[in-house]
């Protein structure tokens, strides 16, 4: 019998020795002398109390104090004969009580996680830290996702594709929503797109959330506007979206997590965009179902009758046209000679929304002597309205169409069905009071040292030249050497794929190379934001260079110089400290060089994957002398074309030379600003998608 209770005690743990059994008792709240008593009778089976105490050397008294603490416990049990003994309970039974009391702590904790936060907070008086968290694999992406869903308490908000809709459901995310006890009094929203390949899919789905008696308002994007980002926001307070504008494999997937109020606003306000240009879901699926599409929209399936007629409504055009075209469709369109000079005798109005691009852009000036041209993201299907009577939507040409020097006329839908044009109607109207004109200070040549000589400063401009030995201006004036095509793609990716670091142990005479990303891109901002035209540049390098990995962000404002106007350097935020007075030297006399920062990576955080590059911060970032600020607002790079590699030397006035390995694409800018999202064209961005830099040290003096 005694071998059996000893078993209980100690058969469960073997090899774990009595310390390790002692930690469990003590951390189910016994102390070190009733763990010692309730181990003692494990041993000896059922004993007296004066037994135990003369076995154990102990006073009486004392033992029978540990004996009667560890009864009122549930540790020990007596019998009924006089004088009692005492029996230990089944240590399986301790073991579960143990995990049942701390599993009810655990939820208790759970419970009242909120309630304990807000409390402290208050106390403190103080708000959590604003912040950004880097999510990386489907399995944390989707626990993070369905952890909002439990925390929200008044409307979530969600923009993403069935196929994440589906792999969510994987990981918990729909039981989450089905399971959560104020299901009933959230409002649920969630934008999606509809295709031929998801429509079973998302009509399971559907069926599924139906049944489970959610607030749930559903609906598709019109006009084949793109989701992006793909989004969860939960009662304006956190906000999680992918970095990447389609699935990728589950270890890639890569997300941003942020409770910064300024950007959850943000992104808020692009999720409303999107919302208000959607229709009902439910209505959708009903229209494929039942074939009410076809009855609003005629099908054309003869390309050349569909651009005869195309033509046609567009020449009888009376009051108006918008449109909105892909790039090369644009250049389509000058090339089909339509009758400008007709249509400004009628005074019809002629609206064009695309994306402007290098190629394109000479085209949209040209355009814009006739009509209005203004640029707009990537859209998935062409649109054009005239007169608010004709509707035609195209087919959006595939990436190799986009190459040729003309696309295929495909339209998809022709309809005449009033009430169904006047929606889309609105729709472009929305889309077109928040597009804007090109600006034609493209970065090309915003970033192209000044020429024009000035004999002397006006004032209030800044009065270094290149002229001068100490001349801060020289850091954009001093010599730049461009040989596009000096490298080859192949070349730069070898160099990236065997990277290897080279550490820096003397400034003054060892080589430093960096290896990673880079962005740059020039920025026009509307008016209402009450920010100047500004170039900002950031850096994304890697664990193998020299410095290891960082990132990097400095922004240039236009300011007058003994040489004209030029985009100047007036402020500089990286993410560790490390070489941050190097940095400051390469700026010396410019705004920049005393508006320096150090922005934890929580709050600063640059990722990049492919032909994206992300940039984003949590803090204001001061700019020219206090004149402006810019608040915590988010950049967003889409390279897009050919790739094109080269090399540029820089020479510093400081002495330092840099040579830049490249493989480079002209990109897309999205700037995220708190009172509005800003889509900037394809002529003012760059992407370095490989970069390798080589920092030489001043040459030793003669």
């Amino acid at each position: 019998m005694r071998d059996k209770v000893y078993h209980q005690c100690y058969g469960t743990a073997a090899g774990l020795g009595e310390e390790t059994i002692k930690k469990v008792l003590r951390n189910s709240g016994l102390t070190e002398k009733e763990a010692e008593v309730y181990i003692f009778l494990a041993r000896h089976d059922v004993r007296k109390g004066t037994e135990i105490a003369r076995l154990l050397r102990k006073d009486k008294a004392q033992v029978f104090r540990i004996l009667r603490r560890l009864q009122a416990k549930g540790f020990v049990e007596t019998t009924l004969d006089f004088p009692s003994r005492f029996s230990i309970v089944p240590f399986e039974n301790v073991i579960d009580s143990i995990v049942k009391a701390k599993q009810e702590e655990v939820a208790f904790i759970k419970d009242t996680k909120k309630d304990l936060l807000d409390y402290m907070n208050k106390k403190r008086g103080t708000e959590p830290s604003e912040k950004f968290v880097v999510i990386k694999g489907n399995k944390s992406i989707y626990s993070k996702i369905a952890q909002i869903i439990r925390d929200t308490e008044h409307q979530l908000s969600v923009a993403t594709t069935v196929l994440d809709l589906m792999q969510g459901d994987r990981f918990g995310v729909l039981d989450a929503a089905f399971n959560h006890p104020l299901r009933s009094q959230i409002e649920y929203r969630f934008l999606t797109e509809i295709s031929k390949q998801n429509l079973n899919a998302l009509k399971a789905v559907m069926g599924r959330v139906t049944k489970a008696n959610f607030n749930l308002k559903a609906r598709n994007p019109d006009l084949g506007l793109n989701l992006f980002p793909r989004m969860v926001t939960r009662d304006n307070k956190e906000i999680l979206f992918f970095t990447s504008r389609t699935e990728m494999a589950e270890k890639d997937q890569i997300c941003l997590w942020t409770n910064c109020k300024s950007l959850v606003q943000t992104f808020t306000a692009v999720f409303e965009d999107l919302w208000r240009n959607s229709t009902d879901l439910q209505a959708k699926l009903a229209e494929i179902e039942t074939s009410k599409a076809a009855l609003r929209g005629r099908i054309t399936a003869d390309a050349e009758t569909a651009e005869e007629k195309y033509k046609k409504i567009l020449c009888a055009a009376e009051k108006e046209i918008i449109m909105m075209t892909s790039a090369r469709s644009l250049v389509n369109f000058w090339d089909s000679r339509p009758p400008f000079k007709e249509w400004a005798k009628r005074g019809v109005s002629v609206e064009i929304m695309a994306p402007i691009t290098k190629e394109n852009f000479e085209v949209a000036e040209h355009l814009s002597e006739f009509c209005k041209v203004r640029h707009i993201a990537v859209s998935q299907l062409g649109t054009t309205v005239v007169d608010s009577k004709h509707l035609f939507q195209f087919k959006p040409p595939t990436d190799q169409e986009e190459q040729k020097p003309a696309s295929p006329f495909k339209i998809q839908v022709y309809s005449d069905d009033v009430e169904y044009v006047g929606k889309v109607k609105v729709m472009l109207d929305d889309l077109w009071r928040n597009a804007l004109a090109p600006s034609p200070i493209m970065l090309e040549s915003a970033i192209q040292p000044p020429t024009a000589e000035i004999s002397a400063p006006s004032e209030g401009t800044y009065t270094y030249g290149p002229d001068r030995p100490n001349s801060p201006y020289r850091r954009l004036s001093f010599p730049i050497e461009r040989k596009p095509g000096a490298v080859t793609e192949k070349e730069v990716l070898s160099k990236m794929s065997n990277a290897k670091k080279h550490p820096v142990k003397n400034l003054l005479k060892d080589n430093a190379v960096f290896y990673g990303k880079q962005a740059i891109a020039v920025i026009h901002p509307p008016s209402y934001l009450n920010l100047p035209e500004m170039i900002i540049q950031v850096f994304n390098m890697n664990d193998k260079s020299s410095y290891g990995a960082e990132n990097w962000l400095r922004i240039f404002l236009q300011l007058n110089t003994p040489k004209g106007k030029a985009f100047v350097p007036v402020s500089h935020v990286q993410d560790r400290p490390v070489k941050l007075n190097l940095r400051k030297a390469t700026v010396v006399g410019t705004p920049a060089a005393t508006n320096t920062q150090v922005i934890k990576k929580g709050e600063f955080q640059v990722q990049a994957h492919g032909n994206i590059l992300f940039a984003g911060w949590t803090k204001p970032i001061p700019l020219l002398q206090g004149k402006y600020t810019l608040p915590p607002s988010c950049l967003l790079f889409e390279g897009y074309g050919k790739v094109k590699s080269g090399t540029i030397r820089i020479f510093s006035p400081i002495g330092f030379a840099q040579k830049w390995e490249y493989n480079g694409l002209e990109a897309f800018v999205t700037f995220f600003h708190p009172s509005s999202k800003y889509s900037g064209p394809g002529t003012d961005g760059r992407l370095a998608r490989e970069l390798v830099i080589t920092g030489y040290p001043p040459a030793p003096q003669q």
